[in-house]
């Protein structure tokens, strides 16, 4: 698994409307990549939500917000007009971006892994555990410090 320090590994993915999404093109940000198990389940949408909540307090700290899971582009598009989460839900699909990350589990989705990337694409802090509320706090105390 990519760890804090190391650069954050560049890829290009589809995003749920099927555009490709390069996460070079949101270099001069802070990012918050999350990865999810699975589209619509309990934990990975308690997640995403928590994300949503708090999208306005990031956008006004210049923070980008993009989830990825091994499921396809109508998965995820379906997932994000469902609870309306108005950030990238990448579609991993060919497990090409979870595997570059190391988060591929041995079931083949991906583990809830976030990579709290600094705006020069350095991974900062790794926040992994399968409990979702984590995720958001510390992403939250890591790029919206008072």
């Amino acid at each position: 698994m990519i760890a804090a320090g190391a650069a954050a590994p560049e890829f290009e993915a589809p995003d749920q409307d099927g555009k490709p999404f390069r996460l070079s093109s949101l270099r001069g940000s802070p990012v918050v990549l999350y990865f999810y198990p699975k589209a619509d389940t309990p934990g990975c949408t308690i997640e995403s939500k928590g994300f949503q909540s708090h999208l306005g307090e990031f956008a006004a700290g210049g923070v980008k917000i993009v989830g990825v899971s091994v499921d396809d582009c109508p998965a995820q598009k379906a997932f994000a007009g469902k609870y309306g989460l108005a950030f990238p839900l990448i579609a991993d699909s060919t497990k090409a971006v979870s595997t570059a990350y190391g988060v591929l589990g041995p079931r083949g989705t991906a583990r809830r892994v976030s990579f709290l990337i600094g705006k020069g694409g350095t991974v900062e802090e790794v926040v992994d555990t399968s409990s979702p509320d984590p995720h958001v706090d510390r992403a939250r105390a890591r790029f919206l410090k008072a």
